[in-house]
Parts: structure tokens; sequence; C-alpha cells
């Protein structure tokens, strides 16, 4: 056999690998899950490769920046003042809270974390605060009380402590719809403790089907009752409620939404509410800004609105009453 011969045949052989190597792989729905920041996340997408790996990366880089139970992340740094610097997703997450802040005139603020931690919340636990001590910790609670300069934080006062926790998991979500897009995923969903993002059509190619569920008194159950569904191809969706996190305190029940205005913990007759927004992290600012706004100011302010869906239930003398504006009743499943 000639070495020509032999040249050829090894070029073919190569050739055929390399025409293997390259096809590509058939589409299919994929589905991940896990835990993450000590909640449940489930992803489906429809797309050519597993991009298990890659969820996990950009769930560690936003824990790696916007968590405060790392106490290596960036925010904790900016918290201990080691370093006040801000990376892309803490850029973002300021960014989103103060228009939020700005719109509802200071009901969602992201420095209220001390607060937080003083009633019993966070990652501290003790008896309730005084006012005396709330009157303290007021001193030091404002996101006003924060600027973006130069790609650094500069704070008014070093006591000032961010917290996003009530953002992060919304912008995780988003993150990872980014990151599944990048890789020309246009059908996906995905979920993070309740929080959701969803993109194009599910598996039997219609709109995505979110469910919205029932507030219930028993805090500790795992069990979910649907109340409605929302027919959705685009958008972030998140629910935030009174009912299920809170502790007793002298026979009184001590809501962990703490207004950082008054610095106490919030009581009011609204109970849950949910917000359908262009992406997840704005759904999840502003549904707990709402929680902080309470019941009438809420509706006063989202009556007329068709970028955001909002809708509300409310413990009116034992009866639950549920509200929404035109946008929410319009994505409501037939």
């Amino acid at each position: 056999m000639s070495k020509k011969y032999i040249a050829i045949l090894v070029a073919a052989v190569l050739g055929v690998v390399a025409l293997i190597w390259t096809r590509p792989q058939p589409q299919q729905w994929h589905e991940s899950s896990g835990v993450v920041w000590t909640t449940d996340y489930h992803i489906l997408y429809w797309g050519c490769d597993d991009l298990a790996d890659s969820i996990q990366a950009v769930l560690q880089r936003v824990d790696g920046s916007a968590s405060v139970y790392n106490k290596l992340s960036s925010v904790s740094k900016v918290n201990d003042g080691t370093s006040l610097g801000v990376d892309a997703i803490l850029d973002t997450l300021y960014r989103a809270s103060v228009r939020v802040h700005t719109e509802t005139g200071g009901a969602f603020d992201p420095t209220v974390m001390p607060l937080v931690n003083a009633w019993g919340f966070g990652y501290k636990n003790g008896e309730l605060p005084t006012q005396a001590q709330i009157d303290s910790i007021l001193q030091f609670v404002g996101l006003d009380k924060v600027s973006l300069v130069d790609g650094k934080f500069v704070k008014s006062d070093p006591r000032v402590q961010l917290d996003f926790s009530s953002i992060a998991k919304g912008l995780a979500c988003d993150e990872v719809g980014r990151m599944l897009r990048r890789n020309g995923v246009a059908n996906f969903m995905v979920e993070i403790g309740g929080e959701i993002v969803c993109s194009g059509t599910n598996r039997e190619g219609g709109a995505w089907r979110v469910s919205v569920d029932m507030p219930t008194d028993q805090p500790d159950t795992v069990s979910h009752e649907a109340m409605l569904v929302l027919s959705l191809n685009e958008g972030g969706v998140a629910t935030s409620g009174s009912y299920r996190k809170y502790r007793d305190s002298g026979g009184q029940r001590i809501s962990h939404i703490v207004n950082p205005k008054t610095g106490r913990s919030e009581t009011s007759d609204l109970i849950s509410v949910t917000v359908v927004a262009p992406n997840c992290m704005l759904a999840d600012a502003w549904a707990t800004a709402c929680m902080v706004m309470g019941t009438e100011a809420v509706q006063r302010m989202m009556q007329g609105r068709d970028d955001l869906g909002v809708m509300t239930i409310s413990d009116i003398d034992d009866q639950l009453v549920v509200w929404s504006n035109a946008r929410f009743a319009n994505l409501i499943a037939q």
C-alpha cells in the first residue's frame, strides 16, 4: 500500500470523525434542579446542550456578589468595610433598587437589614427591639445614605448595611435566562424559590402556565394550593406575603415585612402581593415594596399601570378580598 493511499485514507477517516463531532445535537427539553440559598430551583428549557454546569456557574456568581450569608461575597465586603468596589451584579441591583425606591417613596429599601435583624429575621435572632433601639438603627437606614461614584459605593455612615435578598433571587432568575439566550435557547422557564422568569413556549407549544398559590395559615407546610394560573410568554413573576414568614412573641404575630421609614414590623390587612413585570428582578422588588405600602396605597398606584400586573390579597374582617389591575387580569389563564 503506497504512502499516498494511506495519507488519503487517513484524511478521509479524520474527515468522517470531524463530521460526526461537529454534527449539531438534536434539540430537546432539558431539566435542571437543585437547592440554592436554602430554597429549591427548577429550570426547564428547550435546546441542544445540557447547560447544568453553566446554570451552576451563574448561581455561584450571584452568590459571590450579592449573598449576605456568604462572608466572602462582594456585598459582605461592602458591609464590613473591607471593600466598597461594585461588580456588575451589585451595580444592576443597586440601580434597580434606586428606581423602585424612588417610585415607591422609600417603601423599597435594601438598607433595611439592621432593622430586619433587630426584629429577629435575617441572619440574627433575639428579643424584639425597643423603640429606642429602633430609633437608633434608623439613623443609618436609608438608601439616600448610599451613592455610587466611579464604580464604588460611598456611604454617609459606615454602619449602613446593604441587603439585596428581596431582589437577588429575581435577578438570579434573569441572569440564568440571559445565559440560556446566549446559548441559543428561546423557550425556557426559570424558577428559584417561587420567583419565575419565562420566555417563549412550554412543552406543548403554548404559553407558560404559572400557578399562584392560595395564602395559607400553616407557614411550615410544603403543600401548595393553586389559587389561579397565569398565562405568560415573556416576563417575570414574584409573590411576597406575610403569611408564611413570621414569628410569635407574647401572642403577637410579628411579620418579617419591616417598614424602612418607621422601623417597625409592618402590620396591615395586606397578606399577599403577586407582581408580573418585564423581568423577575423588578417583579421581586415591587412585590416586596407593595407589602410595605399596604392595600390602599398599592391599589391607588397600580390601578392604571400597564407595565406591571398586580394582584393583592387582603384579610378584611376575616374574609379574603382579592383585587387586581387590568394588566394582571388579562394574564389569567381561562
